[in-house]
């Protein structure tokens, strides 16, 4: 790489990091009061936490004799240590169409929300030295400063809206946080999920919505146009079409439901108009503690 390319890059990663300051702020204000951790296997293995002595054994190193302990005793003890092994957590915040739209009701577009938690949780996990990434993306999972702005460069780079992950391989035992609408066809949404939950990784759901998707505060002849500008609709009523309406959004979010259920995954609902931090906090118990199936506070 050039100077004159390295330069261009750095100001780049400037740029980016002046351009989100709501999530940096928000994620530094969690980590600092949050202890994310490591992640112990309980078993022996390299680590720096002890776990147990045992006896020691034909064919165990004799570097690995704990020599105060065997002093104390009659035999001879080996001290292991918990194995430790850093997780990777690969973000998925979704680049579709749909995700950039944004109602009266909500200060921000779903895109810039979902980026925001997505990186967010990033940042907690690089603080806990563990190696992130962008699903998708072509850079390999790091745990640095570095790794962050390369990401949150990268994402909003992405201007072309594209749909699921499809066929995308990643090792075994990583988390994968993905943050969409999930408003496409369930059958597809299981498609894409399955291979990812049929190779050991462990899934978060969350369905970022805004508040108009929930609840179409609309009346009146109402023009409504798809994100790509070629589907037009003309309501004559508005407010005739709520409950038909809310009635098919429940059960697109229930299909959502039940898929990520049977994935053994978990699934949240977050809305635009609601602040990022709790969300924030309920996903840092899922990912960061024990990874326990049971809903915390904000999961459905």
């Amino acid at each position: 790489m050039s100077t004159a390319s390295a330069l261009q890059v750095s100001d780049r990663a400037e740029h980016v990091s002046r351009a989100l300051p709501p999530l940096l702020v928000e994620a530094q204000r969690i980590a600092a009061t949050v202890i994310l951790g490591v992640h112990g296997r309980k078993r022996s293995g390299p680590g720096e936490t002890f776990w147990q002595y045992r006896p020691y054994a034909f064919g165990d190193s004799t570097q690995r004799i704990d020599w105060h302990k065997s002093a104390r005793s009659d035999r001879t003890y080996i001290r292991e240590n918990e194995w430790e092994a850093a997780n990777t957590l690969w973000v998925w915040p979704s680049p579709s169409a749909s995700m950039r739209f944004q109602s009266h009701l909500s200060q921000t577009t779903k895109r810039d929300r979902a980026q925001l938690i997505a990186l967010a949780m990033a940042n907690l996990a690089v603080r806990a030295h563990e190696r992130v990434a962008v699903l998708g993306s072509p850079f390999a999972p790091g745990h640095s400063r570095t790794t962050l702005l390369r990401m949150a460069s990268w994402l909003l780079e992405q201007d072309a809206p594209s749909g699921l992950p499809i066929d995308v391989r990643i090792p075994r035992y990583s988390t994968v946080l993905m943050l969409g609408d999930f408003l496409e066809k369930p059958e597809t949404i299981a498609a894409s999920l399955s291979t990812l939950a049929a190779a050991g990784v462990s899934g978060h759901l969350v369905q970022v919505v805004d508040p108009s998707e929930e609840t179409l505060p609309y009346a009146g002849r109402i023009e409504f146009r798809g994100m790509t500008g070629r589907d037009v609709f003309l309501a004559g009523k508005t407010e005739n079409l709520r409950e038909a309406y809310q009635q098919k959004f429940q059960e697109q979010r229930a299909a959502i439901r039940d898929l990520a259920l049977r994935l053994n995954w978990t699934f949240t609902v977050h809305r635009t108009d609601a602040p990022p931090l709790a969300l924030l906090l309920a996903l840092h118990a899922l990912i960061g503690g024990e990874k326990s199936r049971v809903a915390a506070p904000g999961m459905v």
